[in-house]
């Protein structure tokens, strides 16, 4: 079957000749995923909004080189991932610069990221609100790599080739880090969890 052309690579390609809709489509697009990976990998939401502002600036700046040699999503989230670890070392070497806050997995947003309920008994949302709680608990005790890789198998969708352009490690790497971070979360979520939705193959 031929490859299906990427049509986030052809708006990065009008945005290469200046085209600024093609941009705005972008970001409005990819604002809300880019931060939540972003403020994942950070656990703390002020920092990450900063950060994925950063993200499409650099998105931007970089447009002159941009080549569609891969998805669109792979070379943004590289871009991502790799501001998020500019900014951690940036931690490490400034710690009175930085508190380290925990995503809130109350705040609406993130609980919609976990399961899109239109209605629901009282009780059931609480149970909701708990289990969105400790996912992100069990996110956010992973190692970064681990926790990036999940997170983009998961909630990103990409292959597990992509995840390994992203990270820049191999394939076997990857499959290894998702493995680890599958094995991990289930046994800490096993008490809310009953069905296998960190665990199912796509």
């Amino acid at each position: 079957m031929p490859v299906q052309p990427d049509p986030d690579a052809a708006l990065m390609l009008r945005v290469k000749r200046g085209d600024r809709e093609a941009f705005v489509a972008l970001v409005e697009k990819y604002k809300q995923p880019v931060f939540s990976l972003v403020a994942r990998i950070l656990r703390d939401e002020t920092e990450a909004e900063d950060v994925a502002q950063n993200v499409f600036i650099q998105v931007h700046r970089s447009a002159a080189r941009y080549k569609a040699s891969a998805k669109f999503t792979t070379w943004l989230f590289t871009i991502a991932r790799n501001l998020c670890l500019n900014e951690i070392r940036r931690r490490a070497r400034h710690p009175a610069d930085s508190i380290d806050a925990p995503v809130d997995a109350e705040d609406e947003s993130s609980a919609r990221q976990f399961e899109d309920v239109k209605t629901s008994a009282p009780d059931e949302a609480a149970l909701q609100n708990e289990l969105a709680r400790k996912v992100e608990e069990a996110l956010a005790a992973l190692p970064e790599n681990q926790r990036t890789a999940i997170i983009l198998f998961q909630r990103q969708e990409l292959s597990y080739e992509e995840i390994a352009e992203v990270i820049g490690c191999s394939l076997s790497s990857v499959k290894s880090l998702i493995f680890r971070a599958r094995e991990t979360l289930k046994e800490r979520l096993k008490a809310y969890l009953q069905t296998g939705g960190w665990t199912d193959e796509k």
